[in-house]
Order: structure tokens, then C-alpha cells, then sequence
């Protein structure tokens, strides 16, 4: 299906040089004189790379149906990362390689979003926050919330993250899993 940029929106999906991009934001501009054109920031979706492009008004393009899928993590057997479709049952294999950065904030029995361009899997997004337990961080003293400080500490899925001093061993934290940012402990 062909688009024009007067159709975009963001979100939409079009292909652009071969690629498959995801259209972060666009605005229309109509200068005083010459022709009106439309500046757009566009992500790829099997990079993660965010390029600012500018096209001609009425410029075409081919749109891309994406499809979300909400699947439970179940396991990762070394080479692969194992889900069900929590309505059919369906199992379904993920290579490490398209699991990618996001294995870090896998937790077995927790949703996870797959993605799929055209039917084709691009990409895999865990839960915006998810809460996991602190295996290994140094310990706190007592003063050290007055000054902000954070500490490194290990979770268990293997991820480190920069915690406050006052968090210790065995606590469950909430982490929002786009920065990699502590949010509370839990």
C-alpha cells in the first residue's frame, strides 16, 4: 500500500531506502517561497537508530503493517529464548540475537512485546517496568540517604544498575527497563 507524507502519523511504518522505519515525529513546513516539504525524525526498527530525513511534499511510500504480540517469557535454554502466546499456547523461539540488549530485564513468567514487520519478527521489548531482586551490591550506611549517592548493583537477571545507598542485598527494586533507571524500591 502506497502512502504520501500527507498521510504520515507518528507510529506509522514505511519502507525508506530498503529499510523498515517507524515514523518518530514529522512536521509539514510551507515556506514563504519555493515548495512545501516535511521534516521527519524516522527510527529503524532493526537497528534502533534514530536519522532526521526532509522530503518533498506528495512524496510516496510503501507502508508496513506492524503487528504487536503480547508473550509470556518462559525460558532461555543458551541459545535460544523460549515464549507463549498466553491465548493459544503456542510456543515460540527467539534467537539471542533478535532478543538483543532487552535479555537483561527478562524475568521468567513476565510479558514481553514481540514485534513483527510483515510478518517477519524485529524485534522483542520487555515491560516498560519490571521488578527485580538485588543480588549483589555493597553495603549502605546509615547518613547516605541525605546526599543522593547511588551504588552499582547486580539484579538477577545479570543487569548492573546504579541504585541509592540505602538499597541492600535481597530488596526488590522497580526499574524502568528504556534507561535502565532505578524508580522505587518495591
Amino acid at each position: 500500500m502506497a502512502i504520501s507524507t500527507a498521510d504520515f502519523k507518528n507510529g506509522m511504518c514505511i519502507e525508506y531506502n530498503n529499510k523498515a522505519c517507524v515514523i518518530v515525529e514529522f512536521q509539514h513546513v510551507k515556506p514563504g517561497k519555493g515548495g512545501a516539504f516535511v521534516r521527519t525524525k524516522l527510527r529503524d526498527i532493526r537497528t534502533g537508530r534514530v536519522v532526521e530525513y526532509t522530503f518533498n511534499a506528495g512524496t510516496k511510500f510503501d507502508a508496513i503493517r506492524l503487528e504487536t504480540k503480547k508473550l509470556q517469557y518462559l525460558y532461555n535454554d543458551g541459545e535460544t529464548y523460549n515464549f507463549m502466546d498466553m491465548e493459544t499456547f503456542e510456543q515460540f523461539e527467539v534467537n539471542e540475537a533478535q532478543v538483543g540488549d532487552c535479555a537483561k530485564w527478562l524475568k521468567e513468567n513476565d510479558e514481553a512485546s514481540i514485534l513483527y514487520a510483515d510478518g517477519e519478527l524485529v524485534s522483542v521489548e520487555p515491560q516498560m517496568f519490571v521488578e527485580l531482586v538485588v543480588t549483589e551490591t555493597e553495603p549502605g550506611f546509615k547518613g547516605d540517604t541525605v546526599t543522593g549517592a547511588t551504588k552499582p548493583a547486580t539484579l538477577e537477571t545479570g543487569a548492573v544498575v546504579q541504585i541509592p545507598m540505602y538499597i541492600s542485598e535481597g530488596e526488590t527494586v522497580q526499574i524502568d527497563t528504556r534507561d535502565g533507571r532505578f524508580v522505587k524500591r518495591v
